[in-house]
């Protein structure tokens, strides 16, 4: 595959999990994040979207949420489940990116807040419509998705390389 292929990243916020004495990575989801998670899986198979990796976090409720979501998608894509999502910073996101090989051509990414909404921010260098806005007015609730597309290595993912093309949350 060649590193000018058309790439996607969907960024994919853990659907809503509850406040618990458990500590914060055994966290469940609440019913409201049981019900959203395979609204959101819906959402990827009508929109096309079949990844050929995601990266998921470690901690309960996004494995959860990506068992969820999972279900409702055509193929299940081959899932590592990485235990440097969890409370990444947006350097730490950004190099997740730039390990990835570059025969993977769409990657879905479940994490967590405010790594999720700062990448989708940075990585935005154009936006369809009024996504941007709409994405950072809203604060990138729990199970919300960013579509990103952007062309070249997965190497030289940084700052402002992609256009995002959808935004989603369940309240849509």
């Amino acid at each position: 595959m060649s590193v000018d292929t058309p790439r996607r990243i969907v960024l994919l916020r853990h659907a809503k999990a509850e406040w618990s004495e458990v500590g914060d990575h055994d966290r469940p989801l609440t019913d409201r994040g049981r019900k959203d998670a395979p609204v959101a899986g819906r959402w990827l198979a009508r929109a096309g979207v079949t990844p050929d990796l995601t990266l998921c976090s470690t901690a309960a409720r996004t494995r959860e949420t990506w068992k969820l979501a999972v279900q409702e998608l055509p193929q299940r894509p081959k899932t590592v489940y990485e235990e440097r999502l969890y409370e990444a910073s947006l350097g730490e996101l950004l190099a997740l990116l730039n390990e990835t090989s570059d025969d993977v051509s769409d990657l879905l990414v479940v994490g967590h807040n405010p790594g999720m909404h700062a990448l989708a921010d940075a990585l935005a260098g154009e936006a369809d419509g009024d996504l941007l806005p709409r994405m950072n007015r809203s604060g990138f609730p729990t199970a919300a998705m960013a579509v990103l597309t952007f062309n070249g290595s997965w190497k030289a993912v940084e700052h402002g390389v992609g256009r995002l093309v959808a935004y989603w949350t369940p309240q849509d």
